[in-house]
C-alpha cells in the first residue's frame, strides 16, 4: 500500500527526519503538549481560503460558520474580509461574543424562535434568511410590537434539484424542510407577502442545494431553475449556498473556490442574471486545514476476520463516518510517506460496535500501542459537531502557525462535565 498523498494534508505540512510539521509545529510534539485527541488548524490556509473567496465573490463572500465556530475562528474569517453566517441563537452569541459586527452577520434556520429573531434584530443583523411563512410573521410581530429597524432579508427558495451528494445533506430538492418550493408556487407566494410587508425589506433570494458537491453540474441546473424568478424580481441580491466538496481520501478530487466561482459567474451571465452573487462556503474553507491527532489504546486482531485499532476519541469528536459513511485516511506523523501495507479498522472507545472512525484504514506494519495516529481533512463538521457522548469530554483546537501554536479552545476535563447538573 502507498504512502499517504500529500494533497490531503494542509498546504503548509511538511516531512522532517519522517516526521510531520504543520505550520511549523511537529505534531508528535503537540500530541505530547496538549495530549489526544487534539484538532489541529492550519491558520494560514484558513486565511488563504478566506483571501480566495473574497478574491473570487467580493462582499458577497460569506462564511458558513455550521463547518467550524469559535471565537477566533469567527474574528479569523471577518479578519480576512468575510460575512459570516448563522443558524442559531448559539451561534449568533459565538459570532458577537468574537465581537463580529452584525450587519457582517447573516441568519439562517428554519425554524428560528422569536427570542432568535428578537436577539438578530437587536444586534442590528445584516441579513435574515426567510424559510417559512411562520417566519415572516414573527418577524412582522417583533417590528411592529418591538420597535425594531426594519431588516433586509431574503427569501430562501427550493429549486426542485436533487445534488450529488447524501441524501443527509442534500437541501435543493422539492421534499426537503428548507425554504419554499419554487415549483408549487410557494416561493412567489411567499415574495408577494414579504415585499407587501413594511417590516422587512426584500434584498434578494437564496438557495441552497446540498453538502460535499463534487459536481458543479448541480449549481448549473439551480440557476437555470432561479433564473426567471430571480430576473422578474431583478433583486440586489443572489445567494447561491455554500457545499462545494472537499477531498477526503486518495483519489478524489474537487474544483477550487477559484473555479467554483468561475462556473457560478458563468451561469448567472449567461442566464442574464444581474443580481450581485453572494455564497457561503464552510467546508471547503476549513476542512483540509486540520487533521486529528489520537493515541493508539489497543490492537486486536481477530483472525480471518480483521484487525481492529482503538483510538483515544471516535464518533464524540468526529461522528460523520457513523452518520454518512464518510471515509477518512490514516497515518502516523512518526512515518509520514511510510508504506502502508496494514488495513485496520480504526474504531473509538465508545460503547457503540459502529463507532468506528475509519472502516479500512490503511497504517504502517510496526503500528504499536502507544502511537500518534493522524486522520486529515477534519477541519469541518469535527469539532462543531461533537458531543460528550459517554461523559467524554470534547478535545480542544490548536491553531499553527509559522512554527507557533495558539489554543483557542481548551480541552474539557470532567468537571465540565458536571457544570449543568443541578444534584
Amino acid at each position: 500500500m502507498t504512502a499517504l498523498a500529500r494533497h490531503l494534508l494542509p498546504d503548509s505540512a511538511r516531512v522532517v527526519g519522517g516526521r510531520l510539521e504543520i505550520g511549523g509545529c511537529d505534531l508528535l510534539e503537540l500530541a505530547e503538549v496538549h495530549g489526544t485527541p487534539v484538532f489541529v488548524y492550519d491558520e494560514q490556509q484558513l486565511r488563504e481560503r478566506c483571501r480566495e473567496t473574497v478574491a473570487a465573490f467580493g462582499d458577497g463572500a460569506t462564511y458558513g460558520s455550521k463547518a467550524f465556530l469559535c471565537r477566533a475562528m469567527a474574528r479569523l474569517v471577518v479578519e480576512e474580509g468575510m460575512r459570516i453566517d448563522v443558524a442559531t441563537g448559539g451561534e449568533l452569541h459565538v459570532a458577537l461574543a468574537a465581537d463580529v459586527p452584525g450587519e457582517r452577520i447573516v441568519l439562517h434556520g428554519n425554524n428560528k424562535s422569536e427570542a432568535e429573531l428578537g436577539m438578530a434584530l437587536a444586534a442590528g443583523i445584516g441579513r435574515i434568511v426567510i424559510d417559512s411563512d411562520e417566519e415572516i410573521g414573527r418577524i412582522e410581530r417583533l417590528v411592529e410590537d418591538e420597535g425594531f429597524d426594519v431588516p433586509r432579508v431574503l427569501l430562501r427558495v427550493t429549486p426542485g434539484v436533487e445534488a450529488h451528494t447524501h441524501e443527509y445533506v442534500m437541501t435543493g430538492q422539492e421534499d426537503t424542510k428548507f425554504g419554499f418550493s419554487l415549483e408549487s408556487g410557494a416561493a412567489a407566494a411567499a415574495v408577494k407577502r414579504v415585499q407587501a410587508s413594511r417590516s422587512m425589506d426584500l434584498v434578494g433570494l437564496h438557495a441552497h442545494i446540498g453538502s460535499n458537491i463534487f459536481l458543479l453540474s448541480g449549481y448549473e441546473k439551480a440557476v437555470d431553475r432561479l433564473a426567471p424568478l430571480v430576473n422578474e424580481l431583478d433583486l440586489p441580491e443572489l445567494c447561491l449556498g455554500g457545499g462545494l466538496g472537499v477531498a477526503y481520501v486518495d483519489g478524489e478530487e474537487t474544483p477550487s473556490i477559484t473555479e467554483w466561482a468561475g462556473l457560478l459567474k458563468r451561469c448567472c451571465a449567461e442566464a442574464g442574471i444581474r443580481s450581485s452573487l453572494v455564497v457561503e462556503p464552510g467546508r471547503a474553507i476549513v476542512a483540509a486545514a486540520a487533521v486529528t491527532l489520537y493515541r493508539v489504546g489497543t490492537i486486536k486482531e481477530l483472525p480471518g476476520i480483521r484487525t481492529y485499532v482503538a483510538v483515544d476519541g471516535g464518533m464524540s469528536d468526529n461522528p460523520r463516518p457513523v452518520l454518512y459513511g464518510s471515509g477518512y485516511e490514516t497515518f502516523l506523523p512518526r512515518a509520514t510517506d511510510a508504506e502502508r501495507p496494514l488495513v485496520a479498522t480504526v474504531v473509538g472507545k465508545h460503547c457503540e460496535s459502529g463507532d468506528v472512525l475509519v472502516r479500512d484504514a490503511r497504517l504502517p506494519a510496526d503500528l504499536e500501542v502507544g502511537d500518534v495516529l493522524a486522520t486529515p481533512v477534519t477541519g469541518a463538521y469535527g469539532h462543531s459537531m461533537a458531543s460528550n457522548y459517554n461523559k467524554v469530554p470534547r478535545p480542544p483546537v490548536v491553531f499553527v502557525s509559522g512554527g507557533e501554536y495558539r489554543v483557542v479552545v481548551r480541552r474539557e476535563v470532567l468537571d465540565d462535565l458536571l457544570w449543568l447538573d443541578l444534584d
